[in-house]
């Protein structure tokens, strides 16, 4: 089950609608949807939320947005997860992703960590990577020398659009994390929207003699 939720972005009002910040926004959506506040919270360098009653959680969760800088996001994950004794396999990090288009996204356990560097201090600073990650879809620039320029440019409204429906399909596979049912909130996240039926066709009219 998942007890930590971490959205993983930079501090301040010049990276708020950057596409590095996705994370931000998905922890933004969960607050909402649960009635929660983020507060900042010194001892975990972050803004933090504590929830007692969240529908299928089998005690209290929290929400974090580090405000570190991305590098330096494991020195305020891992505090917070030791002292509530929170392990790597109920943390769950959301996180901006290159290699998947705006409006798509993945879940998967453990891995690398592809160059992502809140990933990697979280791994560096937790001693495991067998944390969660929600990979949220900001598409790639197309030349590697523009990756760093990329993220930290607002997306296009249309783009930023597909974001936001993307995180908000994504609230449906909080309950069964917080259950646990693992493999249901995997099955709810990689689900395909329906094809659209194809019209009918309109029956002929016979022609009058």
């Amino acid at each position: 089950m998942i007890r930590l939720f971490v959205g993983l972005g930079n501090p301040g009002p010049e990276y708020e609608q950057t596409r590095h910040n996705a994370g931000f926004w998905w922890i933004d959506a969960l607050a909402r949807g649960l009635g929660a506040q983020l507060r900042p919270e010194s001892s975990y360098y972050g803004l933090v939320a504590r929830v007692n009653n969240a529908p299928g959680a089998d005690g209290p969760i929290w929400l974090l947005q580090p405000m570190t800088y991305m590098n330096l996001s494991g020195k305020s994950v891992a505090p917070l997860a030791r002292f509530f004794k929170i392990a790597p396999e109920e943390i769950l990090a959301i996180h901006d992703e290159l290699d998947i288009a705006p409006g798509e996204m993945k879940f998967k356990q453990g891995g690398g960590n592809g160059g992502h560097n809140g990933l990697k201090d979280m791994q560096a600073q937790l001693g495991s990577a067998n944390f969660w990650r929600l990979r949220l879809g900001i598409g790639h620039p197309g030349i590697k020398a523009e990756v760093s320029g990329y993220v930290l440019r607002r997306p296009p409204i249309a783009e930023r659009q597909l974001i936001e429906d993307t995180i908000q399909k994504s609230m449906d596979a909080v309950r069964p994390m917080l259950a646990g049912d693992m493999s249901k909130a995997l099955t709810m996240i990689h689900a395909k929207p329906p094809r659209p039926k194809p019209p009918k066709p309109i029956p002929s009219t016979p022609e009058t003699p």
